[in-house]
């Protein structure tokens, strides 16, 4: 598709899709920026270690979930920075984090066809899969991270 074709695409779409998209063009960058900076750093912000947000699913969040995942699918591919797994399950859980949509993101690793250590990243709100869906089921996973928890008491019990 030409250069035109696609610019001709873009403005015909409602002002809501369009801003999705450069909201979603923003985030990436910034998960982009956050990837270069040590993991151990970072960490915390990403949410709850080695939690998970509820499977169940909103109905109402549905277009949204749907909305979300196919702007940074779609923007990723126009980044001038690399905007991979990782980059792009960061950027989807700010996405959901501004709209306060609860998620989890997952860290699996698993070997190549060549026996080399590969890894891998993904995202999940309810039932739903925003990011790394299409490669998941290969990998295990060694951490995650769930965002949007109502606090744990001290019996352990969430408040809500």
């Amino acid at each position: 598709m030409n250069i035109v074709k696609k610019i001709r695409i873009f403005l015909s779409m409602n002002i809501l899709k369009k801003f999705l998209f450069f909201e979603a063009f923003f985030y990436l960058g910034w998960a982009r920026i956050l990837k270069s900076i040590p993991f151990s750093r970072i960490a915390p912000t990403l949410g709850v270690h080695m939690d998970e947000t509820s499977l169940s699913s909103n109905e109402s969040n549905k277009l949204v979930l749907r909305s979300i995942s196919e702007a940074i699918h779609i923007m990723s591919r126009y980044t001038f920075w690399e905007s991979q797994c990782l980059v792009r399950a960061i950027a989807g859980m700010k996405m959901l984090e501004r709209r306060q949509i609860e998620s989890t993101l997952y860290l699996g690793t698993a070997k190549d066809e060549n026996g080399k250590m590969v890894a891998h990243a993904w995202l999940r709100s309810g039932p739903f899969y925003i990011t790394g869906a299409e490669e998941m089921e290969r990998f295990t996973v060694v951490s995650k991270f769930a965002k949007g928890l109502s606090k744990k008491t001290t019996k352990g019990e969430y408040n809500e």
